[in-house]
């Protein structure tokens, strides 16, 4: 079962007993049927359950308790058909523990010219009635989404979508482990964090695995399994070598490194060129292929990028376009057409190649040990964004930039590397001055299929500070947010 179908979303909706049975009955079947076309809608990946029209504090409540402790119920989304007095929500919504949309929509799209009469007034007031419940969300101070719209509009389910999404996103960071194989590079300090407050903050359990226990279970693969994998690789990739040993060493690798991740319930890893202590190779096309299956990686010890690449690709299950870990490199600095050069030594998931990847061995040129076997290829064009985040000491910054992978401009057939080049926003010059004003690292995770609302809406929901550059960002209106984030995140 996928990570998506597995989970609901409940559908709350807000009435009293002043109305009488009869509305009452007409709210149950309306909202069922809501409940129902929303689910059928292709922009909403997760059915969405009609509970209750709660019309009293207690059923409110307890509608809380029974979604904080059902592990399908990934969230919830509250609607007030008729007038709910607010301070009826206060003792549930104080407990609710799942993340919390509140739909502002109403049954019908227009006003009846003829049919409206005071009757159908007291039926559909949703324009009064989920002003009071927004009130109290503000004034309680809740994490929550607000959509405005018709429900049956498209741009009002992808909004859902996207923040059915960010809920799956959290639900996967509160269940993530990362293993670490070694530590991080040395001496960088981007990569370093604080992991106790980390598992506190987001629920990332982070824990580090010795080298040796890799190698362990790299003497434990057998030659079929190999074998195995070996023709698998022939059926998906243009093996573009002879070294078939280098392959066949980088399987071995793949299905060791995945042993010890299933048996740990771990969703991604990290490793380090410094720390292959009796392992022939680093892994590269091994670690391509994990990325491929959906577990996050971060090289060089980089757990927090590890973790969001596992994040990202979870709560976009399903969604074209691909996620990976990914690195800036270089830049070309035509004046009027800077791009950047995004790739890494090895480790770039093929989700994002625009053509059949091939497989290659060359010299690595770091680590001191064999030449290894990667995928090389080109990332497709298209709208994405890259996505970092960062330990400020006391509180965890999410850095969101909107870019436009292009394809390369250069061939660049000494390079055998996986690799995107990009057109980062509002330009080069100005997204980088402002990604280095806010503190983004150099590894960062990558996806066409995520947007900048699901990342947003994720921020929120785990209470971390989110940065967005955007076409419209400029350097001196970034230093002002940062400046008056700080004072606000003092303040919390």
């Amino acid at each position: 079962m996928s990570n998506l179908t597995k989970n609901e979303f409940w559908f709350i909706v807000g009435s009293q007993f002043l109305y009488g049975p009869e509305v009452l009955e007409t709210i149950e079947k309306r909202a069922a049927e809501m409940a129902e076309v929303l689910s059928q809608s292709p922009v909403i990946p997760c059915k969405i359950v009609y509970k209750v029209t709660a019309k009293t504090p207690d059923e409110i409540t307890q509608v809380v308790k029974d979604a904080n402790y059902d592990d399908t119920c990934a969230g919830v989304i509250t609607w007030m058909h008729t007038f709910s007095p607010s301070k009826m929500w206060i003792n549930g919504l104080a407990l609710l523990q799942k993340p919390y949309l509140h739909l502002h929509t109403q049954y019908n799209r227009n006003i009846p010219n003829l049919e409206i009469n005071m009757d159908f007034m007291n039926l559909n007031q949703s324009a009064h009635g989920d002003r009071e419940h927004g009130f109290i969300g503000a004034r309680m101070r809740l994490a929550r989404k607000i959509v405005v719209g018709y429900w049956q509009d498209q741009n009002v389910q992808e909004h859902i979508g996207s923040w059915m999404r960010s809920a799956i996103g959290t639900k996967a960071s509160r269940d993530l482990k990362v293993v670490r194989f070694g530590d991080n590079m040395r001496n960088v300090a981007v990569t370093e964090g604080d992991k106790v407050e980390v598992q506190i903050k987001l629920g990332w359990q982070v824990n580090t695995w010795g080298t040796g226990d890799l190698v362990t279970e790299l003497e434990k693969v057998t030659v079929a399994e190999i074998d195995a994998l070996l023709d698998e690789y022939r059926q998906k990739y243009t093996v573009a070598t002879d070294n078939i040993d280098s392959i066949r060493y980088q399987a071995r690798e793949e299905i060791a490194i995945k042993r010890i991740l299933d048996r740990e319930g771990a969703r991604a890893f990290t490793n380090t060129f410094e720390d292959l202590f009796e392992m022939d190779q680093l892994p590269g096309l091994s670690t391509q292929r994990l990325l491929e299956m959906g577990y996050g990686y971060g090289g060089e010890g980089d757990w927090k990028v590890s973790a969001m690449t596992s994040v990202v690709k979870q709560m976009t299950e399903g969604l074209p376009g691909g996620t990976t870990f990914m690195e800036d490199y270089t830049y070309d600095l035509e004046p009027g057409k800077e791009l950047s050069l995004g790739a890494h030594m090895l480790e770039v998931c093929p989700s994002v190649a625009t053509d059949r990847p091939r497989i290659e061995v060359h010299p690595l040129g770091i680590g001191g040990k064999n030449d290894p076997a990667r995928l090389v290829f080109e990332g497709h064009p298209g709208n994405a964004i890259v996505i970092s985040l960062v330990d400020m000491g006391g509180r965890l910054r999410l850095i969101v930039q909107d870019v436009e992978a292009v394809k390369p401009i250069y061939d660049m057939p000494n390079l055998p590397v996986a690799r995107i080049m990009w057109k980062a926003m509002p330009d080069l010059l100005t997204g980088a001055h402002c990604w280095i004003l806010a503190g983004g690292a150099h590894h960062t995770v990558f996806s066409y299929a995520a947007t900048a609302e699901m990342m947003e809406d994720w921020a929120e929901m785990m209470g971390i500070e989110f940065v967005h550059i955007t076409k419209d960002t400029t350097v001196e209106s970034l230093k002002q947010q940062l400046f008056l984030a700080d004072l606000a995140w003092k303040l919390r």
